[in-house]
C-alpha cells in the first residue's frame, strides 16, 4: 500500500467554470495565494460532439468554441502571465487526434481542437525568450471516459440517447500514463491512441490524400451507425 506524503496543505479544489471567463483570473490568484507558485497547467476542459452539420442549431458551435477553445486560452492567459514572471512552467493542453484529422458527426468539436492546435504552435514562438516555459500539446484518440455521454447534439437541449461500448477504446490509466510520460519530457505533441485511430493520423499527416480517401469509405459507415442508433466509434474500431 502507498501511502501518500501530501498534506491537507498540498491539496486545493476549486469548482470551475471554463465559460465564466471572468471568474479565471481570481481562481488563478486564489491558487497562487495558496501555493506561492503555478508550476503545471493541465488544460483537460471540452465536450466532444455527435451530430451531423446539416441537422444541428449554430448555437450549438458557438458553445463549442465558448468552452473547448475560449475557455482554454482564457485560462492559459491568466496562468501564463505568472509563468513569464517566474520563466518557468508547461502548459499542458489535451487537444484530440480530431485535432490532426476531421471525421463527420464533430464538425464543430474538429473545429476548436484544430484552433487550439494552432493557438498553442503559434504561441510556442512567441515564447522563445522563455526557454524553460513549455507548451505541450496531448492528442488522445477514443479513451475510456464520459465524454460521450456528455456530447452535444443537434441542439443545446438534447442529450445522446446512446452512450455504446466502450472497451474497444484505450483504458483512462494507460493515457494518463502516457499524458505524463509527454509532460516529464517536454513533448511538444504527443498522439496517444492505438491503431487504426494512429495509423489515420500519420496518414493524414503524411499521405493526406489517401486519408481523404479512407476517411470518405470509413465516414460513411460512422455515418450509417449513427442514424441506426449504433455507436460511431464502433466502425473504426472494426
Amino acid at each position: 500500500l502507498e501511502i501518500s506524503s501530501l498534506s491537507e496543505n498540498d491539496i486545493l479544489v476549486l469548482r470551475l467554470d471554463l465559460t465564466d471567463r471572468s471568474s479565471h483570473e481570481a481562481a488563478t490568484n486564489s491558487v497562487l495565494k495558496h501555493f506561492g507558485k503555478i508550476d503545471v497547467l493541465v488544460n483537460n476542459g471540452g465536450r466532444s460532439q455527435r451530430s451531423l452539420f446539416v441537422d444541428t442549431n449554430l448555437d450549438v458551435y458557438n458553445a463549442i468554441i465558448e468552452l473547448n477553445y475560449l475557455g482554454t486560452i482564457s485560462l492559459t492567459k491568466y496562468v501564463l502571465n505568472h509563468m513569464i514572471q517566474r520563466k518557468k512552467g508547461k502548459i499542458v493542453t489535451v487537444s484530440s487526434v480530431m485535432g490532426i484529422m476531421g471525421a463527420p458527426l464533430a464538425t464543430g468539436y474538429c473545429a476548436s481542437k484544430h484552433a487550439l492546435q494552432g493557438f498553442f504552435n503559434s504561441l510556442r514562438t512567441e515564447l522563445t525568450d522563455y526557454p524553460e516555459i513549455s507548451i505541450i500539446q496531448i492528442c488522445p484518440g477514443p479513451v475510456q471516459s464520459q465524454i460521450i455521454q456528455n456530447v452535444f447534439t443537434e441542439n443545446l437541449a438534447k442529450s445522446i440517447e446512446n452512450s455504446g461500448d466502450q472497451s474497444h477504446k484505450m483504458p483512462t490509466e494507460r493515457c494518463a500514463r502516457l499524458t505524463l510520460v509527454s509532460v516529464a519530457n517536454d513533448v511538444k505533441e504527443a498522439w496517444i491512441s492505438d491503431h487504426p485511430y494512429l495509423a489515420v493520423c500519420y496518414l493524414w499527416q503524411y499521405a493526406p490524400t489517401w486519408a481523404w480517401w479512407l476517411m470518405n469509405r470509413m465516414g460513411k459507415r460512422r455515418i450509417q451507425n449513427f442514424k441506426s442508433g449504433i455507436d460511431a466509434d464502433a466502425s473504426y474500431s472494426r
